[in-house]
């Protein structure tokens, strides 16, 4: 069984998560962030504006019961999973039905994942904190180690949210040393893409995600504002990678989306090594000039990605070392 199968039938249930006054979890160790799950009005629809007009390297994936997926795989081992329906008639597993009751049958993203090498600590941690967590599941259905994952019954933020790992056999691509140079080639992207370094969520109450967040081991959240999008809220960091916790501030993108499609996520960010050209290819797929400023990760311009994608996608030069979040607020 495919990844997003087991994923969203355990993320279709919204709420909060449940109170405690336990103490916070321990910082998990080594994990970052891993993968969105991101729907198209259909596969073909997104992987066209992934790489005709952003300029990613598309990667196949496979057709199931009429939702289809594909991969766009990065350098620094994280992914964006595309899905797109097929067909008139699909079958939907309950966490599918859900993600497209919430985006009304149009783009966008409501989950991501979490990556650690510590499942199996985090996961006792969060029984101990009284989150409502799942049990594992384990991938590809073979006698070969694949991922493990656990999600949540409840949602304990805004957006679902799972933690998974890899095991060193999974994706002979990634790991079979014959098979390097295709491993090579599969992250590299025309438009110089590298990692993916945030992902932003947006939702009425980011103070309310900021705290579910340091119960879970993620503190040291750093205050921002976003003026480009209208909004604030917190920066979180996870490992090398950040998580905003964001809110409208006023109008603008983040009050718009919040207006049309509620809680979600609304943005992903990208490193490049070569801006310019990001720029460039992002201006020839949107036939215009396009902004530069100074965003969290310095030197920064946002694709106009909204109307096709339901998210918006964030490019910027890389930078070495140091957090990924600032240290005092923008």
């Amino acid at each position: 069984m495919r990844l997003i199968l087991l994923v969203s039938a355990w993320l279709f249930c919204l709420g909060a998560a449940q109170a405690s006054t336990s103490p916070p979890a321990p910082t998990p160790s080594g994990t970052r962030l891993d993968h969105i799950l991101l729907w198209g009005r259909g596969i073909d629809q997104v992987t066209s504006v992934m790489a005709v007009k952003l300029g990613f390297q598309v990667r196949p994936g496979h057709d199931t019961d009429g939702v289809a997926n594909r991969y766009i795989r990065f350098s620094d081992s994280s992914f964006i999973e595309l899905l797109g329906i097929t067909r008139p008639d699909p079958t939907f597993d309950p966490g599918m039905k859900e993600d497209q009751q919430a985006l009304k049958g149009g783009p966008g993203s409501r989950s991501f994942g979490f990556r650690s090498a510590s499942l199996d600590a985090i996961h006792q941690s969060l029984q101990a904190l009284h989150y409502a967590v799942t049990p594992f599941f384990s991938g590809p259905d073979s006698a070969k180690p694949g991922w493990r994952l656990f999600a949540f019954d409840r949602a304990p933020l805004s957006s679902n949210t799972f933690f998974i790992d890899y095991a060193a056999s999974y994706a002979p691509d990634q790991f079979d040393p014959t098979n390097m140079d295709d491993r090579r080639v599969t992250r590299e992207h025309p438009n110089s893409a590298r990692e993916l370094t945030s992902i932003w969520l947006v939702s009425a109450d980011a103070e309310a995600d900021r705290r579910e967040l340091e119960k879970m081991g993620f503190g040291h959240a750093v205050s921002i504002t976003l003026p480009s999008i209208g909004a604030k809220g917190f920066c979180v960091p996870v490992g090398p990678t950040a998580l905003l916790a964001l809110q409208p501030d006023g109008a603008g993108l983040a009050e718009q989306t919040m207006a049309h499609g509620g809680p979600r996520i609304l943005a992903v960010s990208f490193g490049v090594s070569d801006l310019q050209r990001a720029r460039r290819w992002a201006e020839r797929g949107y036939e215009r000039t396009l902004a530069m400023y100074s965003g969290l990760s310095g030197e920064s311009f946002l694709a106009p990605t909204q109307d096709d994608l339901g998210l918006s996608i964030e490019f910027h030069a890389m930078q070495a070392g140091g957090s990924p979040c600032p240290s005092v607020g923008h």
